[in-house]
């Protein structure tokens, strides 16, 4: 079921046109990555569909009693202040923040909600720890665990594994992949073609010259997929060898 529709979108700064006309959808359970040339409109999409920025025209409609507020989101690494004087369980708990409508107070279905997240991603035992005393990886499981408890159905992610070591990607990539197969909505903007690549059911490409939207496999057999040359593809029954150049 459909969670997502952007039809005829079109965003841009000050009159200038950054994002024109785009469509695409994401439905429950998928992995959507967008990925593309530098400039074309990725972080711009990111703000429009956050409602960060007004856009010029098209639609952006959500379902499934979802809202904008409703979408766990974890920037890019140099947009967060990591060194917070927090601990991880208070960075955790904030992302309930939009859904306290009274009180100061967080309930304690929320407590009980961030817990079984903290379990879940592997944070549970650094939970009294200081934020910024973290390693990369650590912090990015903490920083995604406050995006889940933000998040009814759907998390956004904007290059998440910028400024981490091979190690601390791979192992983050593969929470998100458990995730994802648990039944969270992805999407994710990425410069790591092959790891998005592996990852998603679906790639959302921007260029400046074209666009393309669909399956992943359905992306590889496509003239933008084929010219992009991307070492490593996943799919079986393609023959060609590839490097990544974005």
């Amino acid at each position: 079921m459909s969670l997502l529709n952007v039809c005829d979108l079109t965003l841009g700064y000050e009159g200038k046109i950054i994002v024109n006309k785009l469509r695409f959808t994401v439905n429950s359970g998928d992995f959507l990555s967008i990925i593309g040339e530098n400039g074309t409109g990725k972080t711009t999409l990111v703000k429009g569909l956050l409602g960060l920025i007004n856009k010029y025209s098209g639609n952006i409609e959500f379902s499934e009693g979802i809202t904008q507020s409703h979408i766990g989101y974890l920037g890019q690494k140099n947009l967060i202040a990591r060194d917070f004087p927090a601990s991880v369980y208070e960075i955790v708990m904030s992302g309930f923040l939009n859904s306290k409508r009274f009180g100061l107070f967080y309930t304690k279905s929320q407590k009980e909600e961030a817990n079984r997240l903290m379990e879940r991603v592997g944070i549970a035992k650094l939970k009294n720890a200081v934020f910024s005393e973290l390693s990369g990886g650590q912090q990015q499981r903490v920083l995604l665990c406050r995006a889940l408890c933000a998040a009814k159905k759907l998390i956004l992610l904007d290059e998440p594994t910028t400024g981490l070591d091979p190690i601390a990607s791979a192992d983050f990539y593969g929470l998100l992949s458990e995730l994802n197969k648990e039944g969270v909505t992805v999407i994710m903007v990425s410069h790591d073609v092959t790891g998005a690549i592996r990852m998603s059911s679906h790639i959302l490409y921007l260029g400046k010259d074209a666009s393309f939207f669909g399956t992943t496999h359905q992306y590889l057999h496509s003239n933008i997929g084929k010219s992009i040359m991307v070492e490593g593809c996943p799919c079986d029954s393609c023959a060609h060898k590839q490097k990544e150049v974005l």
